[in-house]
């Protein structure tokens, strides 16, 4: 088959989930792939060293300042009259009349409306909607994120594939030159992500404030690690004791921030897929985590598992946790075998079957 593939996603300088997803999904592809035909597509120039190189590979740079997917990819596809093609975000162009397949992250703009901008929020519920219906077959990160294309955008369940993305071991490094250079404590608690509502950031800092208050004789402190997103309040964390905020922390560096934390706390109010569940796992590190949408999919019997809402239950459990050894011993030993669920070979083995199925939808 020739397959067109997506590949925006993949150069952008910041990576969060969805350009992660792209980026090593696309890898596996390539490295499993013997029989067909890949054009990959981008926005910007790729760096040399970005996907390995294969005979079964062409790139595509196609710049072009606004509505890149719906006029400038649009075009380069009608161009190429692919076999399929894919789109490892939700949105497909309006103007390409062949067989399509994409990728449903998440639905928590329909959750959480207030957590986007209008326009934004406008934009995804109309790409989704058209791409959903549009697409031959629909790959959804998770059953909970299937359930929701069902419940809201009423796509019928055979469409739907569910496909677990990959996580990867995260290189752990130096965890003291870790601490130097964001200014960490030795001890402390870790959330890592956007800093925004969906996060549940309050929560976070309210459970640690009670935990800090009724355990004093610990030094643990609280690291919240990520870059500030839409709708972040000051008043969440800002010159509380023992809070620290170090930024947007570097893709090298995350490995050593895990693995030096005592726990984990991603208490999040909806995930469509929780990487930072998935990777403080093969870190070693115990996770404190949602009992709700796909979140406990994630976690098996491997995470501490709480109601995001209830305040006393996260400082329950991290109390659980500070305290004792053979608790945190115990999650790292699941944690381990959890995490071998999640590889990007399987991935791109059921994503290819899901492509050819695509290819061969009337």
């Amino acid at each position: 088959m020739r397959i067109a593939i997506d590949a925006s996603r993949t150069t952008v300088a910041r990576v969060t989930g969805t350009e992660h997803y792209s980026r090593e999904l696309i890898r596996a592809l390539i490295e499993q792939n013997t029989n067909h035909e890949f054009h990959l597509y981008f926005r910007d120039q790729p760096s040399a060293h970005l996907f390995p190189a294969s005979p079964h590979v062409q790139q595509h740079v196609i710049p072009f300042p606004r509505l890149w997917t719906h006029v400038r990819f649009a075009l380069a596809l009608q161009q190429l009259q692919p076999d399929v093609v894919f789109v490892p975000a939700h949105t497909l162009p309006f103007l390409f009349s062949g067989r399509a397949a994409a990728t449903v992250h998440d639905l928590g703009f329909r959750y959480f409306p207030e957590a986007h901008r209008p326009l934004d929020r406008f934009y995804l519920n109309l790409t989704t909607a058209y791409s959903v219906q549009r697409a031959a077959v629909v790959l959804a990160d998770s059953q909970a994120t299937a359930q929701d294309l069902v419940d809201i955008f009423g796509v019928e369940p055979r469409k739907i594939q569910v496909v677990y993305p990959g996580v990867d071991p995260l290189p752990v490094g130096d965890i003291a030159a870790l601490r130097d250079k964001y200014a960490l404590p030795e001890r402390y608690f870790l959330f890592l992500g956007t800093l925004q509502p969906r996060k549940n950031i309050a929560v976070i800092v309210q459970a640690y404030q009670r935990w800090r208050s009724a355990n004093p004789d610990d030094n643990a402190q609280l690291v919240l690690a990520g870059g500030k997103g839409w709708l972040y309040d000051d008043a969440w964390a800002e010159g509380l004791p023992g809070v620290h905020l170090p930024g947007y922390i570097d893709d090298a560096d995350k490995g050593a921030l895990y693995a030096g934390a005592l726990a984990l706390l991603f208490p999040s109010l909806y995930e469509g897929f929780g990487f930072p569940v998935l990777e403080a796992m093969h870190c070693g590190t115990p996770v404190i985590t949602s009992s709700t949408s796909s979140l406990p999919e994630l976690a098996g019997d491997a995470a501490l598992l709480v109601d995001p809402l209830d305040v006393d239950a996260v400082v329950n459990k991290m109390t659980r946790l500070s305290a004792n050894d053979e608790m945190r011993d115990l999650l790292r030993e699941k944690g381990h075998v959890q995490v071998q669920r999640f590889t990007w070979a399987r991935a791109a083995e059921q994503t290819l079957k899901a492509l050819e199925t695509a290819a061969q939808q009337a």
